[in-house]
């Protein structure tokens, strides 16, 4: 019910493809369906302030539109999303590090990964994977956790909350020069910021995976992985002007999963980011999921 208004292309048709795609591909009758609850401020203030948590609950309105900035925008039911994005990764981590589930990937929409510690910006809210995993060091008492970014778009908001934290890695990759116009200025240690040129591809994007991910993966040991599943750099999302497709989100998911499997007891939460092409968004998740859940 989160919408931003007519022809805004972080639209409520997004998951509805996503869905779509999961049933005419077979795959939901594998998969186990979960309901997000609330985040609680509890879970929100690891990742951010109290004020920001305020300010954006205060900012929320009963009626009509508020513009945060001009491509972020609350109506009455992006509060209730947003805290429900937030709450989807927090019970995922719970799932994976209490052994119901090996894995779990987290179909949510506002996305989070532009959110900065005190700023909503770029269709983010609450960074909802900054959450998931200061939760799980923080409530699951794990000491290494690794974030692995690879939307179209650099992940400024998650790199803000985690510059520093050496019990976080975060690995990405993102077109430069392009919103939100960072990364490339001095990033803390535990930040692997990759920046590619437009109309790069599969195989250079597998190549950054091999030479420059893989081994500051193995380097970190993570005890688990989150993902920052955006799905922008489809080639035929107008988004950006990468060249990705399905077989380089399922064959990226595919090295994740090795690494977790050997450091990490296979705990992986995915969450959903960009991704805007809505048929190509659907064909692009399930891909990710098919090889999430060995099907």
């Amino acid at each position: 019910m989160h919408n931003m208004g007519p022809h805004h292309p972080e639209c409520p048709e997004r998951l509805a493809a996503i869905q779509d795609r999961l049933i005419a591909a077979g795959l939901d009758l594998y998969l186990n369906f979960y309901d997000a609850p609330n985040a609680a401020i509890e879970h929100l203030i690891r990742a951010h302030p109290p004020e920001h948590v305020r300010r954006i609950m205060q900012t929320a309105p009963q009626s009509g539109i508020v513009h945060l900035d001009p491509d972020t925008a609350m109506m009455s039911a992006t509060l209730p999303a947003a805290l429900r994005s937030a709450g989807a990764g927090v019970l995922a981590v719970d799932l994976v590090v209490g052994g119901e589930a090996e894995n779990a990937f987290c179909a949510v929409r506002p996305p989070g990964h532009h959110a900065e510690r005190t700023n909503a910006m770029g269709f983010c809210f609450f960074n909802n994977i900054a959450v998931a995993a200061r939760h799980a060091l923080e409530k699951h008492g794990l000491e290494r956790v690794a974030i692995i970014d690879f939307d179209v778009h650099h992940g400024n908001g998650t790199e803000d909350i985690f510059a520093g934290d050496e019990r976080v890695l975060m690995v990405s990759i993102f077109q430069h020069p392009f919103y939100p116009y960072s990364g490339t200025e001095n990033p803390a240690p535990n930040m692997c910021n990759v920046p590619v040129p437009r109309g790069t591809r599969g195989e250079e994007f597998r190549q950054v995976v091999n030479d420059i991910w893989l081994p500051r993966l193995h380097e970190f040991r993570p005890q688990m992985l989150f993902i920052s599943a955006g799905f922008d750099a489809h080639y035929e999302d107008d988004m950006g002007s990468l060249g990705l497709v399905e077989s380089d989100y399922a064959w990226v998911t595919e090295q994740l999963k090795a690494v977790a499997a050997q450091y990490g007891g296979k705990r992986i939460v995915s969450m959903l980011e960009g991704g805007y092409a809505l048929s190509a968004l659907g064909r692009s998740v399930s891909a990710h999921i098919r090889v999430l859940a060995d099907l």
